[in-house]
């Protein structure tokens, strides 16, 4: 996952591409980057680490212009951090065209190599996004007149874009002298909304991954872009909208609701935070229906986006809520980190219990999901040598089976505590005296209740139906190899670094 932002105003846009990253700082903590537009002319900065270490004083003074995009970057699909892919990308030929991508492209090894052999256009990264810049802007070259473009032509080019590309992605693109484009793949994967600002010297629009980069930044919601949507501001701030897909419908990943996104975000029309409290609501009922189950003391959540689904799974049981873990907010995220060893190493220096919240006591554990069990194991153990006499964990989504292609970096099917054992085995792999899982239609009606209108879901990594129809085993085993290698010199590298 990514976070992207995109903006037209009548000011200086840099301030407002930067806060806009502060905020979807959540969604990608590897690398960070920020292009504006003064006209023809692009202003570029982008860099390794927080978007708050990334920029200084004298980057944001280079950043002129009152059109821009801006993307955080989370890498993705066997990729690891290299300067040369951190986004937004640029391509000079044939208008200039910057972009920043939300997602992953299933067929980008095709796309590469068609770009290679037929249309002699040049790769220079193993980055999907570059990919994805190369072919719009060849669509763009094909629908253009006379080398100039209008709305039609550039919703020709991502029509074509469409035909194309296959996966997840949302975009945010600037086209040199024209303004800025923003697109949603067809099946409405990944998150992307519009807002806008209508006070001052007329509407000014920004472009966001989630909603809670809008309204603290002055910014009225207008709506979600719909699947297979693109939008088109120019720079004198016209707002141009078109569907550019042959067949679209709306497939949201659910994983956004489970743990990516804010809480405070709505996306396609549903609270993030509502949708997880109904979660919580619904294991509880789960919980209710399990005999051995009845004598919990305490609820305690794994901080924390686990807080929602806790604090109403025990207002729904009646049980006593409590904090039972401090965490310690300057560890990097335990689900990003190479290798089990660093994994296990930074889970009790990023989690410290509270002794009296579980002593002698039967605590269930709530989090929202558990994919490889490391960290699941090692705060269960935290729980018992805290003196739990009982430990049960609950899990706010289904088992997690399946990996994901469609932008979130899980592992490979193999290393997934759940692939080829029961809850029950799971439950001993994991130390725990009982393990209990959301049922995923009880998951999809906790976050369709929020819009009836969500009719299907991207649940690929809970039920193993990737809803492209690309996706085949032999692409999962390359996958899985691509991800291995990646992860091996993440490895190599953490390891000269400690050894340094």
């Amino acid at each position: 996952m990514c976070g992207v932002v995109g903006a037209v105003t009548h000011s200086p846009v840099n301030q407002l591409l930067y806060d806009g990253l502060l905020l979807l700082q959540h969604r990608g903590q590897d690398a960070a980057g920020i292009v504006t537009s003064e006209g023809p002319v692009f202003h570029t900065f982008k860099g390794p680490g927080y978007v708050r270490d990334v920029f200084r004083t004298r980057n944001m003074r280079d950043l002129s212009g009152h059109t821009g995009i801006a993307h955080c970057r989370y890498p993705t699909a066997g990729s690891a951090y290299s300067d040369l892919e951190s986004q937004p990308f640029y391509v000079n030929s044939p208008f200039g065209v910057s972009l920043g991508h939300n997602g992953n492209l299933t067929n980008s090894d095709a796309l590469k190599r068609e770009l290679r052999e037929l249309d002699f256009r040049h790769v220079n990264t193993n980055s999907d996004s570059e990919v994805l810049l190369n072919v719009l802007a060849l669509e763009l070259e094909r629908a253009s007149q006379h080398h100039r473009l209008d709305p039609d032509a550039i919703f020709k080019a991502v029509a074509g874009v469409h035909k194309r590309c296959r996966g997840a992605y949302a975009v945010v693109a600037m086209i040199a002298g024209y303004g800025m484009l923003a697109f949603r793949d067809p099946y409405g994967i990944r998150p992307l909304i519009v807002g806008v600002n209508d006070a001052g010297e007329g509407p000014e629009y920004l472009v966001a991954s989630e909603s809670v980069a809008l309204e603290p930044l002055g910014f009225r919601v207008l709506r979600d872009v719909d699947p297979g949507e693109a939008i088109f501001v120019d720079q004198a701030g016209h707002f141009n909208a078109r569907q550019c897909a042959a067949s679209a419908s709306l497939n949201p990943c659910i994983f956004e609701y489970v743990y990516l996104a804010r809480p405070d975000s709505v996306i396609d029309g549903t609270s993030v935070y509502e949708a997880r409290l109904r979660m919580g609501a619904a294991l509880a009922r789960k919980i209710r229906d399990i005999p051995e189950a009845q004598d919990i003391d305490v609820v305690i959540p794994i901080p924390d986006s686990s807080r929602p689904y806790a604090l109403e799974l025990a207002n729904t049981l009646g049980k006593t809520y409590r904090e039972g873990f401090v965490k310690n907010r300057y560890v990097g995220r335990t689900f990003i980190m190479p290798g089990q060893a660093l994994r296990k190493k930074s889970v009790r220096q990023k989690l410290n219990p509270i002794g009296m919240e579980f002593k002698d006591k039967v605590v269930l554990l709530v989090d929202d999901s558990i994919v490889r069990g490391t960290t699941s194991r090692e705060i269960v153990q935290m729980a018992r040598d805290a003196g739990a006499r009982k430990v049960y964990f609950a899990s706010a989504s289904p088992p997690v089976r399946f990996p994901n292609v469609y932008g979130i970096d899980m592992p490979n099917q193999e290393e997934l505590v759940a692939t080829g054992r029961t809850e029950a085995e799971i439950a001993r792999e994991i130390g725990a005296d009982l393990l209990v899982y959301q049922d995923l239609d009880a998951l999809k009606d906790a976050v369709r209740f929020g819009n009836p209108r969500l009719a299907d879901f991207e649940a690929s990594c809970f039920d193993g139906r990737y809803i492209t129809g690309d996706i085949t085993p032999d692409y999962l085993s390359s996958l899985a190899k691509s991800r291995d290698h990646t992860r091996g010199e993440a490895e190599s590298e953490a390891a000269e670094d400690a050894t340094a």
